[in-house]
């Protein structure tokens, strides 16, 4: 069996299946989807802190994937997110996205990376510019936390 992740930092999970429209013609992922996920999980971080605004503000400035392995329609997928440093103006994540055993395939790591987001004053029309996170947001994903275990990427549901 799969030791559990440990995670000391912020961490976001989402869990969902690949679609048709996730595929290109031969039912193999786009590699696009990979972001898509990736938001998601991100999404369930922030929800789950109560930083409901982050999004709007928060835009990619450097965005690295490392593509492993195929992801196939009808294949369940699991994506985590962990927060890994804050600065001043910016945020650093990794991420690992899982295909589920299918079809006689075991569990594999499709997809890792890394991006930043930084805190945008959001003038669209004079040309965005970075400023510092609000203090209650680095309070909310600063807050001491004891080890989380989450279930690993490869166990039945």
């Amino acid at each position: 069996m799969t030791t559990p992740p440990q995670h000391r930092n912020p961490v976001g999970v989402h869990r969902t299946r690949i679609e048709w429209i996730d595929t290109d013609a031969a039912g193999i992922y786009h590699n696009s989807v990979i972001v898509r996920f990736v938001e998601a999980a991100e999404a369930s971080l922030m929800g789950g802190l109560g930083l409901h605004g982050y999004f709007p503000v928060a835009p990619r400035v450097h965005y690295e994937v490392d593509f492993e392995s195929p992801l196939f329609f009808g294949q369940d997928v699991c994506t985590v997110v962990e927060l890994v440093r804050i600065g001043t103006t910016s945020m650093a994540f990794d991420f690992e996205v899982w295909g589920q055993e299918f079809r006689e395939r075991p569990c594999r790591r499709a997809a890792s990376g890394r991006y930043v987001t930084a805190h945008s004053n959001r003038d669209h029309l004079n040309g965005a510019a970075s400023i510092p996170w609000p203090e209650a947001w680095i309070a909310a994903l600063s807050r001491p936390e004891r080890s989380r275990q989450l279930r690993p990427p490869c166990s039945p549901e």
